[in-house]
């Protein structure tokens, strides 16, 4: 359907450049702008009012003119049309979330990956989600696995306040411990407290990959998000592995990644991966 409409808007030519670009979040649609694609804002207005006659459950299009930026990973938005509020409740895995796509980053495109992460949990474990937002992975894993805890940091004051809000409503206050502040300083004051670690953030994966080792286990699972350049799917799965391998043998620590996948085409020849490391601290 979202084809169809960029069609008889755009025309074949710009539609195949758009129509992958819509997200649903909520009762938001979001355009993303190209950043290599000199279109008319009145263009994508015209295509935002056709979207919202073949959507009635839309009420509101927002075009996203940034990529995004900063440490709270935020974009900046141009209201297209419908009612001009940027705030919504996004329901995913029966589980709802209150949200601004102006302050806070949410991507429907991790929707499989949340319910992935969460079978894996097993009863009792202890969570480190580093990277949180609005609480995602963490809420989700709270309603269907059984973890002792799942402590969920994020920098961000905005998403940090919506995720406090969202663990009220799903109800696992007692489950999800939300902490606003950087998950570096958290991991370092946390040595081997976690059975299993989350890094959802791929420009600081790399970064802060010692310090989420510090704080797992003398063994656990990292679960880890990085962008990788690469020809092919296979070889951008080739190329995290002996990334992440390389770094943890530099470290001391034996590694097996005991899954991977790309989670996404994020451009030309440029993949979201992921791995999941068993990993064992060497004494």
């Amino acid at each position: 359907m979202l084809r169809d409409i960029a069609r008889k808007v755009l025309g074949n030519s710009l539609a195949r450049r758009i129509w992958k670009r819509v997200e649903i979040i909520g009762d938001i649609a979001v355009l993303r702008k190209p950043l290599d694609l000199d279109l008319e804002v009145e263009a994508y207005r015209n295509l935002a009012i056709e979207l919202m006659n073949r959507l009635p459950y839309v009420k509101s299009v927002w075009l996203a003119v940034t990529p995004v930026e900063g440490s709270y990973r935020t974009r900046e938005f141009v209201h297209l049309a419908g009612e001009p509020r940027s705030e919504t409740v996004y329901k995913e895995h029966g589980c709802l979330f209150k949200l601004d796509i102006t302050k806070v980053y949410v991507s429907p495109a991790l929707n499989y990956e949340h319910a992935r992460i969460a079978k894996l949990v097993r009863p009792g474990e202890e969570v480190f989600n580093m990277f949180a937002g609005v609480g995602l992975f963490s809420i989700i894993i709270a309603k269907y696995s059984k973890p002792k805890r799942v402590v969920s940091v994020d920098i961000n004051p905005d998403a940090f306040s919506y995720m406090v809000e969202n663990v009220r409503l799903n109800g696992v206050s007692g489950v999800v411990v939300p902490v606003l502040g950087d998950a570096r300083e958290v991991a370092r004051s946390c040595t081997n407290c976690f059975d299993r670690i989350l890094m959802p953030l791929p420009e600081l994966a790399y970064e802060y990959f010692e310090d989420s080792v510090l704080a797992l286990k003398d063994v656990g699972v990292i679960h880890v998000y990085e962008f990788i350049t690469a020809k092919t799917k296979n070889e951008a799965i080739q190329e995290a592995w002996n990334k992440y391998l390389r770094r943890c043998k530099s470290i001391g620590v034996k590694a097996e990644v005991i899954g991977s996948r790309v989670v996404r085409s994020v451009g030309p020849r440029y993949y979201q991966v992921v791995l999941d490391l068993q990993l064992e601290k060497i004494s």
